[in-house]
């Protein structure tokens, strides 16, 4: 997959902005990044965008900036010139996909029924952008077409928000959600970017889902491990169940049978989307050790330790169920 695909791939949400004053450009950015989204599609529906765009690309190099509502090459190449590093149709123009191709970007063309994403195949693309993606028939259109173009995944815009993007996401061939509900064009003409990056670090909370998942006890050895989840199988009712390296009790308590990671133990976070989750800390400056990283029969990461500690406890993630 391409490197920027990778990038949104694992940000999992594209915030879809309407910029009609350049000076909104660089508190908006703020914004995104402080909420825990470090990109944004700046469409060239106004005269500013091209200017937010540049303005966003030289104070913030590390937030993803792409160009959306791009129906020209003329607005390619200014998009480019800005330093947009990817570019977004509403609609599958051949012309123009053509040229962002020749130029080397990445270009991600709307696509709302089977004849747009044969065309899109018929181009050399793998990834679509599914728009607009509620009135063309949502999750149900997209499963319906995935299951005949096996190769091809999608970003859904148009009617995304908070309420079905966990849905949409949970759907393997979705690559990320286009969506403009934290950045909607009445609470950037207000100035009120406050406001903006609490929808946005909300949104992203809801995407991630982190919840506590066990707590982890160092047992000396398996007597002591053993003793331990009896007691609280006694206590609670929290049935013991016997692992290769541990003891359970229930799905709450892990009693390992020799001492592991932690002082004091370690503290399971579970998330619906672990590598986003690890990229969404990473950004935030921690860092994961993944020499502990534990994967399942398909090769997909579904645990893996953080490489401070909390209190004296271990830290990890463990991917939903």
């Amino acid at each position: 997959m391409n490197e920027v695909l990778k990038k949104i791939q694992q940000i999992g949400i594209v915030p879809v902005v309407k910029l009609d004053r350049v000076e909104d450009a660089l508190p908006l950015a703020k914004a995104l990044i402080e909420g825990g989204l470090p990109c944004a599609e700046v469409t060239f529906r106004t005269a500013a965008a091209k200017d937010s765009i540049k303005a966003m690309s030289d104070a913030y190099p590390q937030m993803l900036i792409g160009a959306g509502t791009v129906l020209t090459k003329e607005q390619v190449d200014d998009a480019i010139e800005a330093g947009a590093t990817f570019i977004v149709s509403p609609g599958l123009n051949p012309e123009i996909v053509k040229y962002c191709i020749e130029k080397n970007i990445l270009v991600v063309p709307g696509c709302a029924n089977p004849s747009n994403v044969e065309q899109a195949l018929s181009l050399g693309l793998d990834v679509v952008k599914f728009f607009p993606a509620e009135a063309a028939g949502g999750l149900a259109m997209i499963k319906a077409m995935a299951a005949a173009y096996v190769n091809v995944k999608f970003m859904p815009t148009g009617g995304v928000n908070e309420k079905n993007l966990k849905s949409y996401l949970d759907f393997p061939k979705i690559v990320a959600c286009g969506g403009s509900w934290m950045v909607s064009a009445d609470l950037i003409n207000a100035g009120k970017f406050d406001e903006i990056k609490t929808i946005t670090r909300k949104a992203v909370n809801e995407m991630l889902g982190f919840e506590l998942g066990h707590i982890g006890i160092n047992g000396s050895d398996e007597a002591e491990a053993e003793r331990i989840a009896s007691k609280f199988e006694l206590l609670f009712g929290f049935e013991k169940k016997a692992g290769n390296s541990s003891v359970f009790a229930a799905d709450y308590i892990e009693v390992m049978k020799k001492p592991y990671l932690g002082e004091k133990g370690h503290i399971a976070i579970k998330t619906n989307y672990i590598d986003r989750a690890v990229a969404y800390l990473e950004s935030n400056g921690f860092e994961f050790d993944m020499d502990t990283a534990k994967l399942d029969g398909k090769g997909n990461l579904v645990a893996v330790y953080m490489k401070d500690d909390f209190g004296g406890f271990a830290l990890h993630l463990v991917q939903k169920k």
